[in-house]
């Protein structure tokens, strides 16, 4: 903006200037003039209903609101005129009032923002009368809600509706008689407030706050950090007093901007759990594994003797060494996590490449979009997304397919329920209903499994009536004319039958994704987790292709990544059969690259998938393993055999900070860090490569796992000086070209940047493909994509369909936030979804025990009510280890992305009384 378009006024006798729509309040803060506020805060409307915030303005007969009023040039403004002092300070008194130990504000909690600017403007107690008490609500395991301190300023109100728009917070009544209530007046625990916290972050007086104590304790230091769950990568600062976290704000980053779900907020104290692990552990002689019974942590004494360290790493050097030498590189395998930092997921794929001389690594990508990234790369040649997530806000049409943002990636689903109260037009497909369809223009709850039938109907729909972007598909795609014939008999009438949509409804959805300006699809695992997972994305492709909705903001392609560092670890070649950057373990040129820079003889055959790996230890080929932070034990589909193949393996170091449900069929047990006791980059759904900082030390003797994963290197005989964590980096760059612009120096500075960056000081390219596809030619390929069902479909033994994924309290296999106290306290039991109607036809009520059986096991859970989810369909979290759900699920692959099929499997339902 150039200086004629500044506003030029007076504020307390100086000239400053204002950007067109600033307010009084926002200048005067900019000028570093304090003026009193407490209903306004940054990120929220402006309310103006305090009005501790009035400042005087010559030439008017009344106060005006600063937080409302916008500057105008010429204006006259004072915030310190006798006037304007007096009114601010009767308004923070008449406040004060129906504060308890209103007489005494320093009384008052220290970070109390009334208090603060009680003690700012002098101002000992309050004259007035205090209101009648208001009793306190406990009821909730993460907010107190104390009304007593009310001011009735409306931010919670604003911060629940505006900003997260959950909707649940309101103010109620009129006049005397107002209120903020919950729903219709509910008890907080009893309303459908998630806990995200947005409210108690935005509350100036502690009248919302943390419900545990300890949370209002001053804290020694802040440390800025991420959140470790999802792959929104919320930016977070920890508070922190000795070793001890104490509580977790929002902090302004590229993809929150302060803003935090329950996980983030209040999911952090499980490192201090009473069973972390604090020091190695060696399975006792005589002591069996046994893949059925687990071993329970409170029972690891039974089954582990402590070790030290040097003893340790003694024992898994000469056993993996007799495997090698024995059996050869291959009989050994390695799998990494996305929990991981990047650099350990860079060294631990260069352990398993160079030390155990296979390709035989892999991590939880390949349970969750390992086929959309095998249909991205064959597509348009990259894996990662187009656009950021709140590229949603520049879009005109939002298509959200397969996913369960509110649930799986909170925050990203508050950017895009902004959106649409902005204008935006929603898509939500699914076959169940989620909370985010009630925003939706057209919900679309197809049938389970039905995907490319649905999306074929799409793509018919938008060529046959020449809604097609013809120049984007003749200058930048290939493979047009395939796909048209392929989809020419793919009409909406043809496949409504098999997808249970309409042919108007999918007529309708196909001419607003093609005709909008810009359109944005976001896809979760209930499109990659299908044998057609890679048919699935091959669609989606194609249907931003055909219609140039892809290379400019608010278009593309956004397949939601599960974990905080999925992508980071996939990009650093947590992958059987690439290096880091994608680049193909089979390709002679990157072979010689690496072997170079390793200096190290590679091989040229792709490694095993997890899967894979499991049916190759049944089969006696692989018979050692290293596994990093991951679980396998909970997360594989058709868990009873997996457990088997864990149980089976020669020998297995597992180096994690529980004892999860892997950990228990080890022979060696490392205790690792916990997320905030590193630091490391992580790199968010975005492709923005974050900053983790170490808050607290590792409890005990656990240890750092990149120290662990050189100690282990050395045993193995490779020379290995990394001294930090940014040698490390520095080495990644060398070896990646996507973030070779990315300096340790300038991540330090700014926390955040987006790759691709080629060069040192950039910025990164937020938005790609804009101008040609990384691919031998340019261009992107279009692929044909045949209906084709299930591995296993319902049958009269087995007749419900079994739907899997995550619940919003808890994550992954819940080995970190089953042991956070507010998060298991909200959701402490396994339930299993059914419509109302099904469990009326099988006489079962909703709290009653349930047993689900498949062909492959069975389990025992709570019957949950959930209209959402289809008639004839169950879904269960994957995260309960009481009631593991993936004993029931499918083993059968994907062709191409070699992913499990853990959307879709034939089960059945019946009652049990009793308990689980």
């Amino acid at each position: 903006m150039n200086a004629s378009q500044m506003i030029r006024l007076q504020l307390n006798g100086q000239t400053v200037e204002a950007l067109p729509g600033e307010t009084l309040l926002q200048v005067a803060q900019r000028e570093g003039i304090d003026v009193p506020h407490l209903c306004y805060k940054a990120g929220l409307e402006a309310a103006g209903n305090c009005r501790a915030c009035v400042v005087e303005v010559e030439g008017e007969r009344t106060l005006a609101a600063s937080c409302c009023r916008q500057a105008v040039a010429g204006m006259v403004v004072h915030t310190d005129s006798t006037k304007a002092i007096a009114a601010q300070k009767m308004v923070l008194e008449l406040l004060l009032a129906d504060m308890p130990n209103h007489a005494n504000p320093k009384a008052l909690k220290t970070d109390n923002e009334l208090t603060h600017w009680c003690q700012q403007m002098d101002i000992e107690g309050s004259r007035f009368d205090a209101r009648a008490a208001v009793p306190a609500d406990l009821s909730h395991p993460a907010i107190a809600v104390n009304m007593d301190h009310c001011i009735q300023c409306t931010r919670c109100v604003r911060a629940c509706r505006d900003v997260q728009v959950n909707d649940v917070i309101g103010l109620a009544f009129r006049g005397e008689h107002a209120a903020i209530v919950f729903d219709q007046g509910d008890a907080l625990a009893q309303s459908t407030c998630v806990a995200c916290g947005e409210c108690v972050q935005a509350c100036p007086t502690g009248a919302l706050s943390p419900a545990k104590a300890a949370a209002h304790q001053p804290a020694d230091k802040t440390v800025d950090s991420v959140c470790p769950y999802c792959g929104v990568g919320c930016q977070l600062t920890y508070h922190v007093k000795g070793n001890t976290i104490l509580r977790v704000e929002g902090r302004k980053g590229p993809a929150n901007e302060g803003r935090l779900c329950v996980k983030g907020r209040y999911g952090f104290d499980y490192v201090h759990h009473e069973q972390r692990l604090t020091q190695p552990l060696v399975r006792r002689e005589g002591v069996t594994k046994n893949p059925v019974d687990l071993l329970d942590p409170e029972q690891v004494n039974s089954a582990f003797r402590p070790a030290t360290w040097d003893e340790a790493l003694a024992l898994i050097a000469g056993r993996f060494k007799q495997i090698k030498s024995t059996h050869g590189g291959h009989a050994l395998a390695g799998f990494g996590s996305a929990k991981c930092s990047n650099e350990e997921a860079y060294l631990f794929q260069k352990l398993v490449r160079t030390g155990f001389g296979t390709n035989n690594v892999d991590h939880c990508t390949r349970l969750c979009h390992a086929s959309s990234v095998a249909a991205l790369l064959e597509g348009i040649g990259s894996g990662a997304v187009s656009n950021p997530v709140m590229d949603v806000n520049q879009a005109e049409v939002i298509f959200v397919i397969g996913a369960n943002p509110t649930v799986n990636h909170p925050v990203g689903a508050t950017w895009i329920k902004n959106a649409v109260k902005n204008g935006a037009k929603l898509i939500v497909a699914d076959p169940r209903r989620s909370d985010l369809a009630r925003h939706a223009t057209h919900f679309l709850q197809f049938k389970a499994d039905s995907d490319v039938a649905l999306l074929n109907a799409l793509l018919h729909v938008i060529i046959e009536e020449n809604l097609i972007d013809r120049e984007f598909i003749e200058q930048r795609t290939e493979g047009f004319d395939d796909l048209k014939a392929n989809v020419s008999a793919c009409t909406p009438e043809a496949m409504s039958s098999l997808c249970g949509i309409s042919p108007a409804e999918l007529r309708a959805v196909a001419r607003l994704y093609a005709t909008s300006s810009a359109s944005i699809i976001l896809w979760g695992m209930g499109i990659s987790q299908h044998t057609h997972g890679t048919d699935n994305a091959r669609c989606l492709i194609s249907l931003a292709l055909i219609t140039g909705q892809i290379g400019r903001p608010g278009t593309g392609l956004h397949p939601l990544r599960g974990q905080n560092n999925v992508q980071g670890a996939s990009d650093a070649g947590l992958i059987p059969m690439m290096y880091p950057d994608y680049q193909q373990v089979c390709n002679p040129e990157a072979q010689q690259r690496f072997e170079a820079l390793w200096n190290t003889p590679l091989s040229n055959t792709p490694g095993l998938t997890v899967v894979e790996t499991m049916q190759a230890i049944l089969a006696g080929t692989v018979k050692g393993m290293y596994i990093l932070g991951e679980n396998p034990a909970m997360s594989d589909p058709d868990l009873n055999h997996a457990r088997k193949a864990l149980a089976a393996l020669d020998f297995l170091v597992v180096q994690d900070i529980f004892l999860t449900e892997t950990a228990s069929l080890a022979d060696v047990v490392l205790p690792a860090s916990a997320f905030p006791e590193k630091t490391g980059t992580f790199t968010n759904t975005d492709r923005l490569v974050q900053l983790g900082q170490q808050a607290i030390d590792p409890p005990g003797q656990a240890r750092q796992d990149l120290w662990i994963i050189q100690s282990i290197a050395q045993g193995l005989g490779l020379d290995w000086q990394y001294n930090s964590v940014e040698k490390v980096f520095d080495e990644m760059r060398r070896a990646m070209h996507s973030i070779e612009g990315i300096t340790w120096q300038h991540l330090q500075r700014e926390h955040a940047l987006v790759y691709p960056c080629a060069h040192e000081g950039d910025i990164g390219q937020a938005v790609v493909f804009t101008e040609h596809f990384p691919t031998p030619n340019g261009k992107a390929r279009l692929v044909p994509a045949r209906y084709r069902g299930a591995a296993e479909t319902p049958d009269s033994e087995f007749p419900f369909v079994l739907i899997t994924g995550r619940q919003l309290e808890h994550w992954h296999t819940g080995s970190m936030t089953r042991r956070a106290s507010v998060l298991d306290a909200i959701e402490p039991e396994p339930t299993a979804l059914l419509h109302p109607e099904d469990l009326k036809a099988l006489n079962i009520e909703a709290g009653n025990t349930i047993r689900l059986q498949s062909r492959r096991g069975e389990i025992q859970l709570f019957a949950r009510a959930d209209t959402g989810t289809p008639p004839g369909h169950v879904f269960v979290p994957f995260c309960y280890a009481e009631a593991a759900i993936n004993k029931l699920t499918h083993a059968a692959l994907d062709p191409d992305g070699k992913i499990p099929e853990f959307k879709y499997c034939a089960i059945a339902v019946h009652k049990k009384q009793g308990k689980p």
